[in-house]
């Protein structure tokens, strides 16, 4: 089921990873849900959201850049990268944001 990311009060940060997939996707839900998994369990991550049809956006939400700066050296995080660049996305783009207001219905909280 999916759901909005609980947040703490700003400010927070927010990864934003755009992409388009290609052709070849072995192996990549299984390592989309792992990192998933791990990112979850990292020092610092507040929580995800994903939307994919022709294009993905996932935004991963963290306390500090520090506690991003881990995650992108995370050895398993790496080699997903590297697969990713490789195999799964005919293009992509990462974009990092600090989040200084957010607002809207609370009703799933």
């Amino acid at each position: 089921m999916s759901k909005i990311a609980q947040t703490p009060d700003p400010p927070y940060y927010a990864v934003i990873f755009t992409s388009l997939h290609s052709d070849d996707l072995d192996g990549y839900a299984a390592t989309a849900e792992r990192m998933l998994e791990l990112a979850a369990g990292q020092p610092g991550y507040l929580g995800v959201e994903s939307a994919r049809r022709e294009l993905g956006i996932t935004v991963s939400y963290w306390r500090d850049l520090e506690s991003i700066k881990r995650w992108k050296s995370h050895a398993e995080h790496r080699e997903a990268k590297r697969q990713g660049k490789g195999r799964w996305y005919r293009n992509y783009c990462t974009r990092i944001a600090l989040v200084e207001r957010d607002y809207g219905n609370t009703r799933d909280k």
